[in-house]
């Protein structure tokens, strides 16, 4: 059976005691009904009977996806047909100010999530719980599907001293959850006095992969084009904390990585031979659009998932990073902060959630 997401029982699921209530909604453009039709339409069809919408906000890569990469900031605007604000979470505010939930009573969260702790999404909840416990504002969140299982988990638990905008709250990279699950922990763990009603899915199994779900794909971000691409995003998003291209700039984004100075063929071959489960390695050549190395070329590899529920992307991404600095010590390189608003601590410390050394020796 297909599973069925809130969204589309909204009049149903919606409490009884939050009727005629003044809301916000965080949505992005993967805020979609099992019919593609977007959040904010179906909340614009209840506008007045269930509720009275006031505002919107949007996460990282704006409310409409049009922004790439981290740091990349959007401004809040008017809604050109309800006229009323879009608020950006991510540009000079993260969090929800008083101002913006001056006439809101309810904040809904409609975000599809990744799985991954990197991801950060799940941080503006997070913020946005923490708002709306401070200001007495209700968070009513809409879950949806962990699009790489709710069973298997990965990586280490982030290590509090190493907080940031790619984790704000002890949980693996990989971390098995979906977004209601994630929106109940962080009440029961760090806002006790939230008032969090959470809308439930149904007919959705943890061992379910997105593409077992009925339900279809649309990017939560630019360069998440495909279930794919999440697939090996607990590992190899962490070659963002290297000068190693991780493919953005092409059409296979975390599929794909390499830098002008790699060796495709030997890569592969010796990839290949350390036996990571679940993965082929295939020598590949690119030539980014824009990002790292934008228009020269690269040589590396794909990443070939032969076996998705063997296979160990963070595992993968970490045995990646050890062989190209044991070959190419003299050009690989840890990336320098700023990133993702971190300014101290090296973006492959804040990806690992924990000293380098742990991993890499250093």
């Amino acid at each position: 059976m297909r599973v069925e997401l809130p969204l589309d029982n909204l009049k149903e699921l919606w409490p009884e005691k939050l009727r005629g209530a003044r809301i916000a909604a965080l949505l992005h453009p993967a805020s979609v009904s099992a019919k593609l039709e977007h959040a904010s339409h179906i909340l614009e069809r209840h506008n007045g009977d269930l509720f009275q919408i006031t505002a919107f906000f949007g996460p990282q890569h704006g409310f409409l996806g049009q922004t790439q990469d981290n740091m990349v900031e959007w401004q809040s605007y008017e809604h050109p047909r309800l006229g009323i604000p879009v608020y950006s979470l991510y540009g000079e505010h993260r969090e929800p100010t008083a101002r913006m939930l001056e006439d809101v009573d309810v904040l809904l969260v409609d975000l599809q999530d990744i799985g991954v702790r990197y991801y950060t999404f799940i941080w503006t909840l997070y913020l946005c719980m923490r708002a709306c416990e401070k200001h007495n504002v209700a968070i009513v969140a809409l879950d949806r599907p962990n699009p790489i299982n709710g069973l298997t988990t990965e990586g280490p638990v982030l290590d509090p001293a190493y907080k940031s905008f790619v984790g704000m709250h002890p949980i693996p990279v990989r971390h098995g959850r979906t977004i209601g699950e994630l929106a109940t922990q962080f009440r029961d763990e760090a806002f006790p006095k939230c008032r969090l009603p959470i809308l439930p899915m149904k007919n959705w199994d943890r061992a379910m992969w997105f593409d077992q779900t009925g339900l279809p794909w649309v990017m939560p971000s630019p360069n998440m084009p495909t279930l794919d691409t999440a697939t090996v995003y607990p590992g190899m998003c962490l070659l963002e904390g290297t000068n190693i291209s991780e493919g953005r700039g092409t059409t296979r984004p975390f599929e794909m990585f390499g830098a002008p100075f790699i060796d495709a063929a030997n890569l592969s071959r010796e990839l290949n031979e350390l036996r990571l489960p679940g993965v082929y390695f295939r020598e590949n050549y690119f030539q980014p659009t824009f990002h790292k190395f934008v228009g020269q070329p690269c040589r590396g590899a794909q990443l070939h998932v032969i076996d998705r529920n063997s296979f160990r992307p963070f595992e993968t991404g970490i045995q990646i990073i050890r062989y190209l600095r044991k070959i190419y010590g003299e050009s690989f390189e840890w990336k320098k902060p700023p990133y993702e608003y971190e300014f101290e601590k090296l973006p492959i410390e804040i990806l690992l959630g924990g000293p380098i050394d742990k991993f890499f020796g250093d």
